[in-house]
């Protein structure tokens, strides 16, 4: 599981994260909602390493992150992360793209890391483009490409950085069946999303994030139908 205590991150003089606590179990789908700026993004950084915590912890399967001896590349394996931006290599084909971690990261033979990636690529949708460049797809099929290519290092847990908020809204929906998909399938997922409807359908929690304070958490039909804290009302008020 992932268990984060009394969190707390600056940005100089900006205090991002304000003593977070947070547990997610394995098999469990949290989506996390609110204003941009309100620490959801700097949550996930601080749960991959990408950024440093001033304060705090952070647990993968009970080993610390952010410890001096913890090897973060070898822990960075069970986090497949999915940015906003899909920033794929141009110059390699959708199945060379996928196959490139399992080869230099994971040791895979060529013919191991090409089977691998077919099998990501159909996973997410993709059977048909295993040749294709980047430049050849759309927008929902470059961030599916993205998907395969943190599926295929075989994560425990995955974090989607507001996967959707570069898409045309007509490319919106294949990204989220696919998020849909692998929570059926039983991943443990963080997903940091304005996408209200996901968050509502496929989450087992909510939590609802406002200047860098976790203010409410619960089931989603608590969040959505019965929220506690005013600031989680006029958020879903203004959004609605």
């Amino acid at each position: 599981m992932i268990e984060i205590r009394d969190l707390h991150k600056h940005f100089g003089d900006l205090h991002v994260l304000k003593g977070i606590d947070l547990d997610v179990k394995k098999g469990e789908v949290l989506s996390v909602i609110g204003s941009s700026g309100s620490g959801k993004s700097t949550l996930l950084y601080c749960i991959n390493s990408l950024e440093k915590i001033q304060q705090g912890s952070v647990k993968i399967d009970g080993i610390d992150v952010h410890a001096k001896n913890t090897d973060v590349n070898k822990l960075r394996q069970k986090l497949g992360m999915v940015f906003q931006q899909w920033n794929s290599f141009p110059h390699l084909t959708a199945m060379e793209n996928v196959a490139l971690a399992p080869r230099i990261v994971k040791g895979k033979s060529k013919e191991e890391a090409l089977y691998i990636a077919e099998t990501q690529l159909k996973h997410v949708g993709l059977g048909d483009k295993l040749k294709n460049y980047p430049s050849a797809l759309s927008g929902g099929q470059q961030q599916r490409l993205a998907i395969a290519r943190a599926l295929a290092m075989e994560p425990e847990y995955m974090l989607f950085d507001e996967a959707t908020s570069a898409l045309d809204p007509e490319k919106v929906g294949e990204v989220l069946d696919t998020m849909r998909l692998l929570a059926e399938e039983g991943m443990t997922m963080i997903c940091v999303t304005h996408e209200m409807g996901f968050a509502r359908d496929v989450s087992d929690r909510v939590a609802y994030f406002h200047q860098g304070v976790m203010e409410e958490i619960g089931p989603p039909e608590q969040i959505f139908y019965s929220p506690i804290s005013e600031h989680t009302k006029k958020f879903l008020a203004n959004v609605r």
